[in-house]
């Protein structure tokens, strides 16, 4: 294997008793305190998402969906929870059409909303997998916004760039602004709204949010805004508990949660790429990422018109995920050239956003993601309770034939995949993931092959320059209409040589950045037990270790 000339911008972090990675420090740190409290990963996941609803509200929180993947050491078994909301009772393609909205659903109209999942998906992770009162696992995020907290810089942009889009314009937007204005870096907000909603759960449980007065916000706040969702469907939601989706790569086992979520388009691509070999190409050769772009293009092309609700429209999972598909894909990849027209295939039937990752000094581990979609969602605020509901129901197709087709109490495809590796005899090889729509997939495949083709360390293989390809004004991207983002710091050769190939190139510098996403990275050493961990520094995250000596001071 031919030795990479890439230099990392930091050090990997190690630790032996349990680590957390987040996009924000905060979150990472209120993580880090579950964990010396006596928590294990699904307590300390759970504590990550409530500290990140406060600190990053940009990307995530209560009004918004979550999934998300947990190991558990002693089993060395897998679950996978599904925390996405459905389609209103009384939303419908024919309403959509009454109301002109047929063709097009403006991406933060009030009926965009789909109910919120985040709340229900906590709850029931720590149910079934934890070990601490959800009252406990909540505190630092309640702490935190009753106290105030200081706005890290990408942070700021973001919340800036919100403040004068979405929250401008929606109904009680400014209630997450300072006086309309998002804050500055070092700036100190402060949420005694969320603080109350959480305070609210922590008394409750999921009840308290789907049943009472926030139940009754979210219904009163979208009715005022023109929307549809009632009493009725906030009570009846659920989370699911699902089997995870897999494929062998490089002497492991790379796990994806099932469709309604698009894991299932990383797994697709790489297994396409394990017929190249792709070690004996550099990581930023034209060469390599061609290969790449077009097995995440042929990926795609089947993602997007297989992955729907499985209640309305199952994919064909196993036939989609056999090495005779793959091969029958990899048939369509021209090492030279693009491929100009790629179409979904046929298999035979068979019966803006944060992610972070735990692992618990037991080797448990959980794997988690939270959304709101488009950064602050629709914008829309439930007076007084300090979040924002998302605008996922925008991803739903409004073709009625589409298996992804916009019905009541459906849920709409979906962006957000938690990730996670395995060894052949089941134990923990790692947690990953790549936050960023459409973004995700493609960062999960390339953060794997920079892994396990090339070794690399977790903060390398996140610090590596990403490709994208790009979606087209917030909607999937397109297979065959494709433009290329190539971020700063890919060779300029490399640019070149793509073009050659027939790719639309478009060099990505700055806060543009944002596109190729913002991952976490935690590995485990089998024999030793020993953490390792990374965290994008495309965002303001970092990975922290927990200190069991720090536990008697808590």
């Amino acid at each position: 294997m031919e030795t990479i000339s890439f230099s990392s911008r930091r050090s990997p972090v190690y630790a032996l008793h349990g680590m957390a990675a987040a996009s924000q420090p905060l979150a990472a740190a209120a993580g880090v305190e579950i964990l010396q409290r006596g928590g294990n990963a699904a307590d300390a996941a759970v504590a990550i998402a409530a500290a990140l609803n406060v600190t990053e509200p940009t990307s995530t929180g209560l009004g918004g969906d979550c999934f998300a993947l947990y190991y558990d050491a002693s089993s060395k078994k897998i679950t996978a929870l599904n925390g996405s909301g459905r389609a209103p009772a009384a939303l419908t393609l024919q309403r959509l059409q009454a109301e002109g909205l047929g063709e097009t659903l403006p991406p933060y109209h009030p009926h965009t909303v789909t109910v919120p999942g985040a709340c229900a998906g906590w709850c029931d992770l720590v149910e079934r997998h934890g070990r601490l009162p959800l009252a406990q696992t909540l505190a630092p995020a309640i702490r935190l916004a009753e106290e105030g907290f200081p706005v890290a810089p990408i942070t700021s942009y973001y919340w800036q760039r919100g403040a004068s889009g979405q929250l401008s314009q929606a109904v009680n937007g400014r209630e997450l602004t300072l006086d309309g204005r998002g804050p500055n870096p070092g700036e100190v907000f402060r949420n005694p709204g969320l603080a109350r909603t959480l305070q609210t759960i922590a008394g409750g449980g999921k009840k308290a949010y789907y049943q009472g007065a926030i139940a009754e916000a979210i219904v009163a706040v979208l009715a005022r805004a023109g929307g549809c969702m009632s009493m009725q469907d906030l009570a009846n939601h659920t989370s699911t508990w699902e089997e995870p989706i897999s494929v062998a790569y490089r002497g492991m086992r790379v796990w994806e949660c099932p469709p309604n979520g698009q894991g299932l388009a990383a797994l697709l691509a790489l297994a396409i790429l394990r017929g190249f070999d792709l070690q004996s190409l550099p990581a930023l050769s034209p060469e390599r990422m061609h290969l790449q772009i077009e097995a995440m293009r042929l990926a795609f092309a089947d993602a997007f018109h297989y992955i729907a609700d499985p209640a309305f429209a199952p994919a064909p999972l196993e036939s989609l995920l056999s090495e005779s598909y793959a091969a029958e894909r990899r048939r369509l990849l021209d090492p030279r050239r693009a491929n100009p027209e790629i179409l979904h295939g046929t298999p035979p039937a068979v019966s803006d956003t944060v992610y972070f990752c735990v692992v618990d000094g037991e080797g448990n581990a959980c794997s988690f993601i939270n959304s709101n979609y488009m950064g602050f969602g629709t914008g829309i605020v439930p007076h007084g309770w300090g979040f924002s509901l998302q605008n996922r129901g925008h991803n739903f197709s409004l073709d009625p034939h589409h298996p992804n087709a916009l019905m009541p109490g459906k849920r709409p495809y979906h962006t957000i995949i938690p990730g996670m590796m395995t060894r052949e005899d089941g134990s923990l090889y790692g947690t990953f993931g790549v936050m960023g729509g459409f973004m995700q997939p493609q960062g999960h495949m390339q953060v794997a092959v920079n892994l396990l083709d090339d070794g690399m360390d977790p903060q390398s293989a996140l610090d590596l320059p990403r490709w994208c390809i790009e979606p087209n004004r917030g909607q999937a991207p397109s297979p065959n209409q494709a433009v290329i983002a190539l971020e700063e710091g890919i060779p300029a050769e490399t640019l070149a040589a793509l073009a050659d190939m027939g790719h639309a190139v478009q060099p990505v510098s700055g806060w543009g950045r944002s596109l190729f996403g913002r991952g976490q990275i935690i590995l485990r050493h089998e024999a030793s037990g020993v953490l390792c961990g990374g965290s994008d520094p495309r965002a303001d995250g970092c990975a922290l270790p927990a200190n069991p000596n720090q536990l008697s001071d808590l």
